[in-house]
């Protein structure tokens, strides 16, 4: 008996989605043959785009994405579960910061209540977008996911010792993030 490989011809689009994440990574213009870590490249992005990027750990509600993007007028937020694995809180952060880079653009996720109710200090008009993962199969998933797990072969190790504080101006969105995830509150809105 005898097996032939044939090999498939490449999906042109799957080479197309390759080839342009690979274009926005290499235009970053991050430093060659150094390990960058997540602060690293976020203190990059900031400086090409002039708008500082903040990370904040929540615990977010059962059933939520495990991370979102949150532009507004002056600042950048990435959101991301503080309770999962410490490789895996990279990995989120990756993504949700390859939908900053790819510019991506989404259907609001935040009502004018939502927003009210987690960042009361902002003018709900002044948030421009919010991404989640609310569309795992979206051509924006796949590559802010192939735009994030490219630049993760360039950050340093990711250990459980590198814990990141709450800055004391976000505590309060921090503790109201962590009320939605009270069983009381869940069970009031089932």
């Amino acid at each position: 008996m005898v097996l032939r490989w044939r090999h498939k011809d490449a999906d042109p689009q799957a080479t197309r989605l390759r080839e342009q994440c690979e274009r926005r990574v290499d235009a970053l213009g991050l430093p060659a043959h150094t390990k960058l870590s997540v602060d690293d490249l976020c203190a990059h992005l900031s400086r090409g785009s002039g708008r500082p990027i903040q990370l904040l750990p929540c615990p977010l509600p059962l059933g939520s994405p495990d991370g979102l993007w949150v532009s507004t007028a002056s600042t950048e937020y990435v959101v991301y579960e503080q309770r999962l694995a410490p490789v895996h809180q990279q990995q989120v952060i990756l993504h949700e910061l390859g939908h900053l880079i790819c510019d991506h653009e989404s259907s609001p996720v935040l009502t004018p209540e939502a927003s009210r109710l987690l960042l009361p200090s902002l003018d709900p008009a002044l948030i421009r977008r919010t991404l989640g993962r609310e569309h795992a199969r979206s051509w924006a998933e796949t590559e802010a996911e192939y735009v994030g797990s490219l630049i993760g072969r360039r950050i340093g190790s990711w250990t459980a010792d590198h814990v990141r504080p709450v800055p004391p101006a976000m505590q309060e969105l921090v503790s109201r993030l962590g009320a939605l995830d009270n069983p009381a509150f869940r069970g009031s809105n089932e």
